[in-house]
């Protein structure tokens, strides 16, 4: 009887070995599997991140500047290497920020648009105004204005025409009044200092520096108009129903084909703010060392920071316009373009003069009279080609040549203000009065 019972003992104590045995193999094997899991995430996140966009070939860009940046291997081939690497990067960011709106809800998701679609316009900014370099702020801030303006949505109408030729296409008026609307309240906040500035010093053309504050005190003010105009803007955009903002064809066109996130919203978190990060970090690059590369190329700094720097920048909303222009979705078309250049004019413009403001250093709304003039022009134009809701080729192709035509103006800029006429040089001719 004691030896049976010995003997179940045993046997029990082997059942519990084998148990905790069977159980260590499990908790390895789930260990192990969360790692093979973890890495096949990874590497497919790294797949569809690096490779699913046809930018990729842009990516070494990136090592080659931080290693051109640590040997010192010329200023010009940094600003060149880190100018190729942010075209992908903006484009990527995009993408990122569109597929973590598949989680967070249209409300969140639109204001995480709102926040990075321009995410390499703004970091340009902010570095540049904490340089002290307002002139490259300026420039490239209105440079991007321009280029939606113009380029990209000049570009979209052209293709668009061109792939329907035998076909009027036809947007909904109701958000490209929106977008127009507010970007003439900001142009009204750009022309005021100047007229100001010119009112008070008609004859000498020699700002007194009390005009100066007062623009600069003027310029805060706007800026705070602007912001909140903007703000309501969005409100109104998220908030208001969507058959009074969304025109009915797209909605349609949504129901029918529903996309499915391909990567996931921790994934997309790190890759955000992974590349934001890098951004920041070619940014600095860029604004550290453009005029450098303006030297060495003898092209003036405001061609580059106003035609270069936006085409840069604007690179995955130019992309993307143009190819739903090419499927006859004018409406997105029109909302990427219009849409980036109000945030630029409207949120990042008066940001930087607030955050300015706050850092001490005298950033205004007085971009000059050139830059005005041909902003003002860009605005009328869109305004007048947009007006009666409908597009063909020739409108698109009349803004490329506009865009086409003031980037000649300030890629000649540079000749008044550095070949300077002596007249000891040249040779004046006495002719007898008649």
């Amino acid at each position: 009887m004691g030896s049976h019972g010995d003997n179940w003992d045993i046997e029990e104590g082997e059942d519990n070995v084998l148990v905790k045995e069977h159980r260590n193999k499990s908790e390895e094997e789930r260990v192990t599997n969360v790692r093979f899991r973890l890495l096949r995430i990874f590497l497919a996140n790294l797949q569809q991140m690096i490779f699913g966009t046809k930018l990729f070939v842009l990516f070494p860009a990136i090592p080659s500047a931080i290693m051109a940046k640590s040997y010192n291997i010329g200023r010009p081939w940094i600003f060149a290497l880190s100018l190729l690497g942010l075209t992908p990067l903006a484009e990527r960011i995009s993408f990122v920020t569109e597929q973590i709106s598949f989680f967070t809800g249209p409300t969140v998701g639109g204001l995480l648009n709102a926040t990075c679609g321009n995410a390499t316009e703004l970091i340009i900014a902010l570095l540049a105004l904490r340089q002290g370099k307002i002139d490259v702020l300026k420039y490239s801030l209105y440079g991007s204005v321009l280029s939606n303006l113009l380029l990209v949505l000049g570009s979209s109408l052209l293709c668009g025409g061109l792939a329907d030729l035998n076909k009027e296409q036809i947007f909904d008026k109701k958000q490209t009044d929106l977008n127009s609307l507010l970007l003439i309240f900001g142009l009204l906040c750009h022309v005021l200092p100047l007229m100001f500035k010119y009112a008070k010093s008609p004859a000498s053309h020699r700002v007194h520096p009390l005009v100066h504050g007062v623009i600069l005190r003027f310029s805060r003010a706007s800026s705070i108009a602007m912001l909140t105009a903007y703000a309501a803007y969005l409100v109104f955009q998220l908030r208001t129903p969507h058959q009074l903002v969304e025109p009915q064809e797209e909605a349609e066109s949504n129901e029918e084909t529903e996309e499915e996130p391909v990567i996931g919203i921790a994934s997309g978190l790190v890759w955000l703010v992974g590349m934001t990060t890098t951004i920041a970090l070619l940014s600095e690059y860029v604004v550290g060392t453009i005029e450098d590369a303006s030297d060495s190329w003898g092209i003036s700094v405001s061609f580059i920071s106003i035609i270069l720097l936006p085409i840069v920048g604007n690179a995955a909303e130019h992309a993307g316009s143009v190819i739903f222009a090419l499927k006859n979705k004018l409406d997105i078309s029109l909302g990427v373009s219009l849409g980036s250049a109000t945030q630029i004019s409207m949120f990042v413009i008066p940001l930087c003069v607030i955050v300015g403001w706050i850092m001490g250093i005298p950033m205004d709304l007085d971009f000059g009279p050139l830059q005005t003039a041909s902003l003002a022009c860009a605005i009328l134009m869109t305004t007048l080609t947009l007006q009666d809701g409908t597009s063909h080729y020739l409108k698109g192709l009349v803004l490329c040549l506009a865009y086409v035509v003031i980037a000649a103006c300030f890629f000649v800029q540079k000749l008044p203000s550095s070949n300077h006429i002596s007249l000891t040089n040249v040779e004046v001719v006495h002719h007898p009065p008649a």
